[in-house]
């Protein structure tokens, strides 16, 4: 359920409130959809919703607990030949389960919050650099994460309202 977050926040409870509300987006876009609906595409993208929350669970198991944290990958990512199938989680997604789909998105969320929970605030570094050799911050981190999540809302938002007609916030 979207919560709005607290006009009185401090930065960090703000940051984390903003990309819950952003989770929830993406998560209200999947309700009542079958395994089929998940998997339509919508010519010319190749893009699906099922795609997208696989997607958004890998951008938020490798951001914050692998790079972040500097935790190893989880499977189903740590075995996956990037290099050979880039787009895998968006190919992949589309035969599994909507539960199977929203379970996993779920849980890496609620892992991102373990982990801004247990760092030391905003400034805390990463545990890994950037290709750059720059590590970045948990505020910067989460400022990703809220972009990137918003972008696939409104990708979503698109995608829902062309299957079913569904529109809304």
């Amino acid at each position: 359920m979207r919560t709005d977050p607290d006009r009185r926040g401090s930065e960090l409870s703000l940051l984390v409130q903003y990309l819950d509300y952003q989770r929830e987006t993406v998560l209200s876009k999947t309700d009542g959809l079958t395994q089929h609906q998940l998997a339509q595409k919508h010519l010319p993208s190749e893009l699906t919703l099922a795609g997208l929350l696989y997607h958004l669970s890998l951008v938020e198991e490798d951001w914050m607990e692998v790079r972040f944290s500097g935790l190893p990958d989880r499977e189903p990512w740590a075995t996956v030949d990037w290099d050979a199938d880039p787009n895998w989680e968006f190919r992949t997604a589309t035969g599994l389960e909507p539960e199977q789909l929203r379970d996993r998105y779920r849980e890496a969320c609620e892992r991102s919050r373990q982990v801004v929970s247990a760092a030391a605030g905003p400034d805390q570094l990463s545990a890994k650099a950037l290709r750059d050799g720059h590590h970045f911050s948990l505020r910067w981190v989460l400022l990703h994460l809220i972009e990137e999540t918003s972008r696939h809302a409104g990708h979503a938002d698109l995608l829902r309202e062309a299957i079913d007609g569904t529109v809304g916030d």
